[in-house]
């Protein structure tokens, strides 16, 4: 059985493409103002960050098809008209003023582990799966997780901050520690307070703690220190539950680089700015994409 639902894509722009303008770098470039995966103006300078507005309407649907908690379980966002779209490539990451769209994949207080198939055409939502058997967190989450879209770790790439860790092939992570348990599919605004960088099985694996703007407290947070004020103990929180989570299963804890502890928000937007750097390059197939979906 499918079911679909409308959500509010958080963009009320009808341009194809965002001016979006990195706050390390002094100009911005615009990025095709048609089609995605065709090159940048030969004008342009290198190495700004750019985001492509695929999105033509505020909203999109929510498509879900088979039954949840199945191998066969997907969430497919649409647009207005039923065409497919994918919500790592098509949905805009940059709203402009330091927020942004993220889609959440896992509700707080839940364990099924959901998240975008990037091997698959369109990008839908699914359950992992380990030896043909679904996922579960041994326990809950405490918060709403999923991704930011239109960005990319790339594999290939070393961060030499984080002890030459090598991307880990997904769209950056986002851990929402607002008050709301959200819906798989749900398109926030929010804006990024700090990130962690956690290292799983050598490969880094960036969490950004962020709030979404329509969270009670968010006018509060505004940094990192705001979040161990308004939040006590919220990042302490967060680092423990995924350095721990996969010991139930016999695996080793997880590390985190940058001496254990949460960067602020000048670092998280930093670690924003060059995953979309990264994306970009592979949606123009600048690097090699393997087995990963560009539809």
């Amino acid at each position: 059985m499918a079911a679909t639902r409308a959500i509010a894509v958080a963009s009320n722009t009808t341009a194809s493409c965002l001016l979006f303008k990195n706050p390390f770098l002094s100009k911005h470039t615009p990025y095709n103002t048609s089609l995605r995966f065709r090159n940048l103006r030969a004008s342009c300078p290198a190495k700004r960050l750019f985001t492509c507005r695929a999105i033509y309407n505020p909203e999109v649907q929510i498509k879900e098809e088979g039954q949840p908690e199945t191998l066969d379980y997907r969430v497919f966002f649409v647009d207005n008209s039923g065409r497919k779209i994918s919500p790592w490539h098509d949905i805009p990451l940059s709203l402009g003023n330091g927020v942004f769209n993220f889609i959440v994949e896992i509700p707080k207080e839940s364990s099924a582990k959901m998240e975008v198939a990037t091997d698959e055409p369109y990008t839908p939502i699914k359950q992992d799966t380990k030896k043909g058997k679904l996922r579960y967190y041994p326990y809950n989450i405490n918060w709403n997780y999923g991704l930011l879209p239109q960005t990319w770790e790339d594999p290939s790439l070393a961060n030499s901050e984080v002890e030459g860790a090598l991307g880990d092939n997904d769209p950056v992570d986002v851990v929402e520690i607002g008050d709301s348990q959200r819906k798989i599919g749900q398109v926030l605004k929010v804006k990024p307070l700090a990130a962690l960088a956690m290292i799983d099985e050598g490969e880094l694996d960036w969490k950004i703690v962020a709030i979404s703007l329509d969270d009670p407290r968010a006018s509060l947070v505004n940094d990192i220190d705001d979040v161990e004020k308004h939040f006590p103990g919220t990042l302490t929180a967060i680092r423990d539950w995924f350095r721990d989570y996969k010991i139930p299963d016999g695996k080793p804890a997880n590390k985190f680089g940058l001496g254990n502890k949460a960067a602020n928000k000048d670092y998280a937007l930093k670690v924003i700015t060059e995953t979309n750097e990264s994306w970009a390059k592979l949606v123009k197939r600048s690097v090699h994409s393997g087995e990963l979906s560009l539809a």
